[in-house]
């Protein structure tokens, strides 16, 4: 688990004093956190020879350390970002699903963030892209410990848009008229359209998605900008919509080769090498760069998901449904990975240990000087060792909890344990021919040495001599596990909904219609935390 005994903390603290001399000549470091919505690991060309889409992620990888044992906390949305922003599984912080665009609830009040802490060490914070885990009132980003926002309160695909780009199925474009509205489709969102905000207010609704990933990539240039300015340092949050659905459509052509898809991937990669430029020339050796995905693709979308690379969960295919996004095989949460910070952290490095986004929190947190906050405890670890290339030793127990393709939501009944990997319930998600897997538990559990069978296939047999020696050590880690959970300051979110906390900026147009110049003021009509209806 993540708090580790106090002999190890020692241990670590010395370790850490002779890591920390570089940077704390020079003060706290930045740090820029990008998350890549619905990534497969395969498509990252460091990673998989056959991708070429991402010139300059491969770029960052040989300048930095490229991590392959590198995963998601959840295989979902809301739950992923949940947990990379408090260092805790969605058992522990509350947000075991994803939230609604109706949702009045929100990653729980009482968990703190990492911006909070960040922000009460000195830090200006910001967060750009998708949000997701809360948009009524306090849930709101602003609230949350970040200095500006600027981003879409959930997934791009919850609310339409004059420009719908490419999803499957294909979603109409905003009504313009009443009549319009009441026209449904399966998995679209037709009646209410998407917003984007900074801070606070809506300042466009619907949002044009064929310009939103530049607007992020100025956004996010903007804040750098102010920030270095103002001579403290600064933590950015830059979640992307890409690669989840619907593709935007792409400037110019498609390249042969992935289409649509590898189009989209090849602006996600310019965006990342923008950021990165912009952050060299405001002092290279000052920002630690990580990148990261939120979970695996999403099969069901066919051509337009990404590539698993070798974790193709052959058990599940074989049995019907998608190992991927929404599963707790290797495909819903390895995800690609990249760390970059000039002069602290080795290049052409490939790292095996196994890490998570929950490492993300107590990480920066100590490389900022601030503690973690108390009465809590954290599933993630200060990897500030595997960083810097002084150990390549990470978790000896990872949890992959349920996503909803099988289990009760956030339910643990997965876990590695070094080269082994158990699995209590299995399922499979929708894939891209309509299947399902069914849900099966496994008592005793399901094994895979991922060392010989990265591909899980072939589970071991139980009466084998392997499997025998390594079932009582998964037993006890599993049961610890829970006990530890059960035992924890845990949280309850608010999964409640109501109409009127859908983000309006406009109620007396059809779709909440509006478009206003950038510097119009916009404020709620209402005090926050009542009805959340937006005005321009």
């Amino acid at each position: 688990m993540g708090t580790p005994s106090p002999r190890g903390v020692l241990v670590l603290a010395g370790v850490l004093v002779g890591l920390s001399a570089p940077w704390a000549a020079h003060g706290q470091p930045n740090f820029i956190v990008i998350l890549a919505d619905d990534v497969g690991w395969g498509d990252l060309g460091a990673n998989w020879a056959e991708t070429k889409e991402t010139p300059h992620l491969d770029e960052l990888a040989a300048e930095g350390t490229r991590f392959v044992d590198f995963h998601s906390a959840a295989s979902t949305c809301s739950p992923s970002r949940a947990s990379l922003l408090t260092g805790r599984l969605g058992a522990r912080n509350g947000v075991t699903h994803n939230f609604a665009v109706t949702s009045l609830g929100g990653l729980p009040l009482n968990e703190t963030t990492l911006a909070e802490v960040l922000r009460g060490a000195g830090y200006s914070t910001g967060a750009i892209g998708k949000w997701h885990l809360g948009h009524h009132g306090h849930h709101h980003p602003s609230f949350r410990g970040f200095d500006y926002y600027f981003g879409i309160p959930y997934s791009h695909d919850m609310g339409c848009t004059d420009t719908p780009g490419y999803n499957l199925p294909p979603c109409p474009p905003c009504p313009r008229h009443g009549a319009a509205a009441r026209t449904t489709r399966k998995d679209c969102y037709t009646e209410v359209a998407l917003p984007l905000f900074e801070d606070i207010t809506i300042i466009q609704q619907p949002v044009n998605l064929s310009s939103l990933a530049a607007r992020y990539a100025q956004e996010a240039a903007r804040f750098i900008q102010r920030a270095s300015t103002s001579g403290r340092p600064f933590f950015l949050y830059l979640a992307l919509a890409h690669m989840h659905v619907p593709l935007g459509v792409p400037p110019s052509p498609p390249a042969p080769g992935r289409g649509i898809y590898g189009a989209t991937l090849r602006e996600m990669d310019a965006l990342v090498g923008r950021i990165k430029e912009v952050a060299d020339s405001h002092g290279k050796g000052n920002t630690l760069l990580w990148f990261a995905g939120d979970n695996g693709p999403w099969a069901q979308k066919c051509e337009l998901a990404g590539r698993l690379g070798p974790f193709v969960g052959a058990w599940q295919r074989q049995r019907g449904g998608s190992s991927a996004k929404q599963t707790t095989w290797e495909g819903g949460h390895r995800v690609p990975a990249l760390a970059y910070w000039p002069g602290h952290i080795p290049a052409k490095r490939t790292s095996h240990a196994l890490l998570s986004t929950l490492d993300i929190f107590p990480t920066l947190v100590a490389l900022a000087g601030a503690a973690l906050p108390p009465n809590r405890r954290f599933d993630g670890l200060d990897v500030s060792p595997v960083l810097f290339g002084w150990s390549d030793v990470g978790h000896k127990v990872l949890l992959h909890p349920n996503s909803g393709a099988a289990g009760r939501d956030g339910g643990v009944e997965a876990l590695r344990l070094g080269q082994y990997k158990a699995f209590y319930t299995t399922g499979g998600a929708m894939a891209c021919d309509g299947s399902t897997g069914p849900a099966e538990h496994h008592h005793p559990p399901l094994i895979f040495n991922l060392a010989h069978d990265i591909q899980e296939q072939e589970p071991l047999a139980v009466t084998s001599r392997e499997y025998q020696a390594v079932l009582p050590a998964i037993s006890r880690a599993y049961t610890q596990a829970l006990e530890d959970i059960a035992t924890d300051n845990v949280s309850v979110a608010d999964y409640s909904k109501d109409p009127a906390a859908t983000p309006c900026c406009n109620t007396q147009h059809v779709a909440c219609r509006c478009q206003a110049p950038r510097s119009a003021p916009a404020v709620p009509d209402h005090p926050v935390g009542r009805r959340a209806t937006w005005l321009c």
